[in-house]
């Protein structure tokens, strides 16, 4: 089983940009996909973006295309999220997830990390 381990959160001001790190204690390998999700306070978990370890596809959910860059750093094991021109709707809590297949946003996320927080203000 691959722990998730997420890093990177922080407040910044609208127009700003963050990286999110999804770092795998354990081999990243075990798990065809990466996915990052976020929950924004009192609303419901939404797919954000997901990335096939192999690097052959990226899913991104409309609302953060063309702003959002989800890669895998294969050497160290880990799957960034670069956000940019972030908005106050992006704020949220960030969490990074695991899963032995994905199909665009599904899959069997079973394996968590305990999630970053990302602020943005206005």
């Amino acid at each position: 089983q691959v722990q998730l381990e997420e890093s990177g959160g922080g407040s910044v001001q609208a127009g700003e940009s963050l990286t999110l790190s999804c770092k795998a204690l354990g081999d990243i390998r075990q798990s065809a996909c990466v996915g990052w999700f976020r929950q924004p306070p009192q609303k419901e978990l939404e797919v954000v973006a997901v990335v096939y370890i192999s690097g052959s596809y990226i899913y991104y959910v409309d609302s953060v295309k063309g702003r959002f860059t989800a890669a895998r750093d294969g050497d160290k094991a880990a799957v960034h999220l670069k956000m940019k021109n972030l908005k106050t709707e992006d704020a949220a809590m960030y969490y990074c997830a695991s899963s032995g297949w994905c199909q665009g946003a599904n899959g069997d996320w079973r394996n968590w990390g305990q999630g970053t927080q990302v602020t943005v203000f206005s």
